[in-house]
């Protein structure tokens, strides 16, 4: 990179500290829980949108989805689209429950709704997945970034992304962290654009994309690089597994994860909690544009000059997509900006783990053993578990390389979601929609999901061949365990989602405690005025239509 490059990073830096240090001068006089974990509990929609958005794109998207494009998989859009309807979930639905029980993390609204064993199980899974999969992998696709695109080395690299994210995390909050990611949302956004703009230059228009392609792949294969569905036979995203699978793995994580969920409890009320989530909806069907289309363009350069998409040891690497065009291609200056934008994008999203891991840790571990403990004093605890949670993460990196050789990044992720969240989402849903379900049918169906989720890994694991066609264990073709281990791994979601569902139905009505939740009960009147629902409504229904028009226009290879 240029100096004038190097010089807009170190800009972007003190930019990011600056915002964060003078959104945050109030709180850091008062000294309050509120302020430090929930932003004050005083958030505008625009600002929680924004955060949402900014908090969600992670190493997944700039090195997982470019490299998806890249590689054919544009079906990987998918996620991102289905995210702009279960946001809608989240606003309409889980929001005024959130909101109304006041409560600081989704281990207590377990508790709240059902049990304290409800409330640990969900916590000490939310710190583990934490620690081994965002915050690792996060620094890991920072410190990528610096490497190839600035040439510092990559030790050094995460320890830059990692140290500055945590400084100010740890002393801002959640106020610092929503507000930087508004800043980081503008420098992402613009930055994707200039990619994707001076990359269709570089082919000499647009319609050259799919001419390039064409010449290098076959005709069902060209097809897949822009179309958003897949025939029920194909191994990886068959449109049912897209359609039934993959929204159970947005509602754990969009409605009921810690890592999202901070930014809506952050509202100053019901209204703008809903709003944000509508505005971080539209935001959401960015991405197919902003990270996936942009790595079909890199393959199209690299179809025309051979050479862009080639690692050192002469092998295509897909994952390289966005990073090599970012370097080849941009002008100086523009260099620079965008790679500000990916590091924005990696900052925001680790920023918001740690708050979030910090966050269960004082208020779901610590607050629990020590009650009485003072508000200073729990600000304090949140901002050791972020400093042990920097150490934690940095000591992960060396075992994350594995995976990221492959290039299977977004799927990796995606399937361990499958694994883990069909339980969660079952005994939030359901404990939502009916105050019959008890803490009895949810605890069987938490640790019952758990097993089944693990089983499956665990043989999925045993079962894979090795560089020498050898396996651990070896599976008859044609069995019932053949057929658990091989599932799709959307399908195997949908599978344990239903067998989590009737667990938790038959245990709760088989056990029945002789209530019905009075949180379910209260939280179901509202005092909100009905022009804020009105308005809330008319663009609920303009982002279906938005998202039925994207499904409409990529559809080439359509539902066989």
């Amino acid at each position: 990179m240029h100096g004038i490059d190097l010089g807009i990073i170190v800009l972007y830096f003190v930019l990011i500290f600056v915002v964060a240090f003078l959104v945050t001068r109030k709180e850091r006089k008062e000294q309050s829980s509120t302020n430090y974990f929930l932003g004050g509990k005083n958030s505008g929609w625009f600002v929680i949108g924004a955060s949402l958005f900014a908090s969600n794109i992670g190493s997944e998207h700039l090195i997982g989805l470019a490299g998806s494009g890249a590689r054919g998989d544009f079906v990987n859009g998918q996620f991102e689209i289905l995210a702009a309807l279960i946001l809608l979930l989240l606003g309409w639905l889980f929001v005024p429950f959130y909101i109304k029980t006041g409560v600081y993390t989704m281990p207590e609204f377990l508790e709240k709704r059902y049990s304290r064993s409800a409330r640990n199980y969900l916590s000490i899974i939310s710190i583990i997945a934490y620690v081994l999969t965002k915050i690792s992998v996060t620094i890991f696709a920072g410190a990528l970034v610096f490497e190839q695109l600035i040439g510092i080395d990559f030790w050094i690299g995460a320890i830059i992304v990692v140290v500055a994210t945590g400084i100010y995390t740890l002393f801002g909050g959640l106020k610092a962290v929503v507000y930087t990611d508004l800043v980081q949302m503008f420098i992402l956004i613009g930055g994707a654009i200039a990619v994707t703009a001076y990359g269709i230059f570089e082919l000499g228009g647009i319609d050259q994309v799919m001419t390039s392609i064409r010449s290098e792949v076959s005709v069902e294969k060209a097809n897949n690089y822009l179309s958003l569905w897949r025939p029920n036979s194909d191994a990886d995203y068959p449109w049912t597994g897209i359609l039934f699978g993959a929204p159970i793995l947005g509602i754990w994580y969009w409605c009921t994860d810690q890592f999202i969920v901070q930014r809506v409890l952050s509202a100053k009320d019901q209204s703008n909690a809903r709003k944000g989530t509508i505005f971080a909806g539209f935001l959401k069907l960015l991405p197919l544009f902003l990270f996936v289309f942009p790595g079909v363009i890199a393959y199209a350069l690299h179809v025309q000059d051979g050479q862009l998409l080639m690692d050192a040891s002469n092998k295509v690497n897909f994952d390289a997509a966005l990073p090599a065009m970012v370097s080849n291609y941009l002008p100086i200056g523009l260099k620079g900006i965008v790679a500000a934008g990916l590091l924005a994008a990696l900052m925001s999203s680790l920023s918001s783990v740690f708050n979030s891991s910090s966050t269960l840790v004082t208020m779901d571990l610590y607050k629990v053993v020590n009650p009485m403990s003072s508000e200073k004093r729990l600000v304090y605890v949140g901002q050791i578990t972020t400093a042990v949670l920097v150490v934690l993460g940095l000591m992960w990196i060396p075992l994350m390389e594995n995976m990221m050789e492959d290039g299977g990044l977004f799927k990796y992720l995606q399937s361990i979601q499958a694994y883990i969240a069909p339980p969660i989402a079952v005994v939030f849903l359901f404990g939502i929609l009916s105050g019959k379900m008890n803490k009895n049918g949810a605890l069987t169906a938490l640790w019952f999901g758990f097993v089944v989720g693990t089983t499956r890994l665990a043989l999925e694991f045993m079962s894979a061949k090795n560089a020498d066609g050898t396996a651990i264990l070896s599976i008859q073709p044609g069995t019932s365990l053949a057929w658990f281990v091989e599932m799709n791994f959307l399908h195997f979601a949908l599978f344990l989602f239903v067998l989590c569902a009737f667990v938790h139905v038959a245990v709760s009505l088989f056990f029945k405690t002789g209530e019905t939740s009075q949180l379910v009960l209260a939280s179901m009147s509202s005092d909100e005025p009905k022009h804020e629902k009105r308005t809330d409504l008319v663009l609920s229904l303009a982002l279906i239509g938005c998202v039925l028009l994207m499904w409409g226009i990529f559809s080439q290879f359509g539902i066989a």
